[in-house]
């Protein structure tokens, strides 16, 4: 699954547009290597988010195949490292 949709699917972003443009600007980096919006997300990978106040690092664990899963779901597919 593509790094823009899977940010969007599992709940990190509210859109896809926002993962894209996020990607597009070099916050988003799997495995510390800045990537485009369709860099492929495998099982295992660190994606990390910079914002402009903090970064937060999320750790995936699985790979939905649906396109979207509730809220709720969110930590059987990735967990957030601190």
């Amino acid at each position: 699954m593509r790094i823009d949709k899977f940010l969007n699917c599992v709940n990190i972003t509210k859109r896809r547009v926002i993962s894209e443009d996020m990607c597009r600007s070099g916050v988003v980096s799997i495995n510390d290597t800045i990537v485009k919006p369709a860099k492929v997300v495998k099982i295992g990978d660190t994606i990390t988010i910079k914002y402009l106040s903090r970064t937060a690092k999320y750790e995936v664990l699985d790979i939905p195949t649906t396109k979207t899963i509730a809220k709720t779901m969110q930590s059987k597919y990735v967990k957030e490292i601190i």
